[in-house]
């Protein structure tokens, strides 16, 4: 008889990881099922020289400390090496290889359908992966025309592939800024955002903003009573980035309005040649193995409560941008997610017959 889990959570990253530390903690037997061969989700795959904007010493999952100097903005290589660290050092049970094709609910049990053939039954589901695998791609006229390279963030490692060239980065956060200001030292850069691009003081009397988001509370703050506050939305900066845009290195401009074969028309309907586009637009939920699920809770846009789903008993998510707060979706903030995620699912496996 196949075993049947307390829980099984989908994704070995920074949020996968949070909420396998609270279920561990509570005793139950879960595993997690990671589809790449090894733990850290999207942190991976993303660009070389990526750093963090908060400090190491706001970057910690529960339990375990972000190693070395607290007030330095780590890496992306630092972000993986913790991760795996922090998986090895709890010795959380762990499928890899393990990539979830479907999902489905048969006698108040889970089934989770693998790829490899091979299914995984539980009580609860916790979904911990979607959110920064799955590139938001805009589909701007006559872009099937265009000559040149269309690409996204989620695939730029560095500037070598475009020295030299003429590039358009499209976005206003701080993954457009940071790739935009890198690609200018070597290549002919334009930011090209709908909105100018919002800056907001990484320090303030001489202390991370973070520092200041933790002691007032704010960063605590429940979705819906931010009051107008949205740091989240800026882009954090010591003066680096602003001064490299004062600079034109690179410049902004307000977003093009289409694409030709060798270029594009910008807003006042002046066309340039241009090599590549990069498109720094974020990501949408990459959840296909809910697409049998009736309801709202499916491939697109979950409808859940705090990370509790509102059409499936027994399903939860983590991970999701301002799930609970500002600072959800970030290394700070999954574990308070995860925390609250794995009570309410303690809840629902004390009031259900599977006790």
């Amino acid at each position: 008889m196949n075993m049947i889990y307390d829980a099984v959570l989908i994704g070995a990253g920074q949020a996968g990881l949070a909420a396998a530390y609270y279920l561990q903690q509570a005793s139950l037997n879960f595993t997690i099922l990671e589809a790449d061969e090894a733990v850290g989700g999207a942190w991976r795959h993303y660009y070389d020289s990526l750093q963090l904007f908060s400090p190491a010493r706001y970057s910690s999952l529960p339990g375990l400390p972000f190693p070395g100097d607290p007030d330095r903005y780590p890496l992306r290589d630092e972000v993986v090496d913790y991760l795996e660290t922090y998986a090895a050092a709890f010795d959380f049970p762990m499928i890899t290889g393990a990539a979830v094709e479907n999902l489905s609910r048969e006698n108040e049990t889970f089934q989770l359908h693998l790829a490899a053939g091979k299914t995984i039954t539980a009580k609860t589901v916790i979904v911990a992966t979607g959110m920064f695998k799955n590139p938001n791609e805009p589909q701007l006229p006559g872009q099937s025309e265009f000559a040149g390279q269309i690409t996204h963030a989620a695939n730029y490692l560095n500037p070598t592939p475009f020295l030299g060239q003429r590039v358009i980065v499209v976005g206003g956060g701080n993954s457009a800024v940071q790739i935009g200001v890198e690609l200018a030292k070597t290549a002919e850069v334009t930011i090209a955002s709908r909105e100018p691009i919002s800056f907001a003081p990484q320090r303030i009397l001489g202390k991370d903003v973070h520092y200041w988001l933790t002691k007032s509370g704010v960063d605590k703050l429940p979705v819906g009573q931010w009051f107008g506050f949205m740091v989240g939305e800026a882009v954090l900066d010591q003066g680096e980035y602003r001064a490299a845009i004062r600079q034109k290195r690179p410049d902004r401009r307000p977003m093009f309005k289409a694409f030709r074969e060798n270029g594009v028309v910008w807003e006042n309907g002046r066309f340039e040649e241009v090599d590549a586009v990069i498109f720094a637009t974020g990501y949408r939920p990459n959840l296909p193995f809910l697409q049998n699920f009736d309801g709202p809770d499916n491939s697109d846009r979950p409808r859940h409560k705090g990370g509790v789903s509102q059409s499936m008993p027994g399903l939860y998510f983590i991970g999701f941008p301002w799930q609970r707060s500002h600072r959800s979706a970030t290394l700070r903030g999954v574990g308070p997610d995860a925390a609250y995620v794995v009570r309410q699912l303690i809840n629902y496996l004390g009031g259900s017959s599977h006790k």
